[in-house]
């Protein structure tokens, strides 16, 4: 048995919101440096999180680990979270920037809101679906998430005192993962640039 052992968890994880999943070999999980460095320079949650660079396993680590594993469930969710184009034109700057309208900075607010729920809610199922894994009989099951960490207002960022350590994960990106490449290897599409609904994505390594 091959892919197909793992049928149980990718009907799980569409049961559990995803909008699609696949299950892949570990050889079609992409991991580049180029994706950490987007990170040090384009995201403003850089440094923020335990779960985002520089408290990462580098991606040269993180190629290590993914080499180790067999399988990985590959998936897809879609944000409840809206933006029409003209919104869409704001979400990169701060909701206090004195140049967005008020009528934007209510809906930034609303869409944000919606957004950290459905962030949320994917770590969830996330986590469920590494417990199903494991009581499978696959221990090292791990899951990564699409972006920071967002369990808590501001993070310790001591890595001593993690509040959450049972539930926090790691962003696949922070880790290298070149989400659009690894999902075209998976088969799944990605809208980019989001035409409504912002989509987030999720890898459950297995083994």
């Amino acid at each position: 048995m091959g892919l197909e052992k793992f049928e149980f968890l990718r009907e799980k994880a569409l049961k559990m919101g995803a909008v699609d999943a696949k299950t892949i070999t570990t050889d079609k999980v992409v991991v580049e440096d180029r994706v950490v460095l987007k990170c040090k320079i384009g995201c403003v949650n850089y440094g923020k999180t335990l779960a985002c660079p520089p408290y990462t396993p580098t991606a040269e680590e993180f190629r290590k680990v993914v080499s180790e594993y067999s399988y990985a469930l590959f998936m897809k969710f879609r944000s409840r979270a809206q933006a029409d184009p003209e919104l869409a034109k704001y979400l990169s700057k701060a909701e206090t920037d004195s140049t967005i309208p008020k009528y934007l900075q209510d809906k930034m607010q609303t869409f944000w809101a919606a957004w950290k729920d459905d962030k949320l809610n994917m770590l969830s199922a996330i986590l469920d679906l590494e417990k199903a894994t494991m009581s499978k009989g696959y221990p090292l099951a791990i899951g990564l998430v699409s972006g920071y960490c967002q369990l808590c207002e501001k993070c310790t960022l001591d890595r001593t005192t993690c509040v959450c350590p049972t539930k926090a994960r790691y962003s696949e990106e922070a880790l290298g993962v070149n989400v659009q490449a690894t999902a075209k290897n998976a088969g799944i599409k990605v809208t980019f640039p989001f035409k409504k609904n912002p989509e987030s994505f999720a890898l459950l390594l297995i083994d």
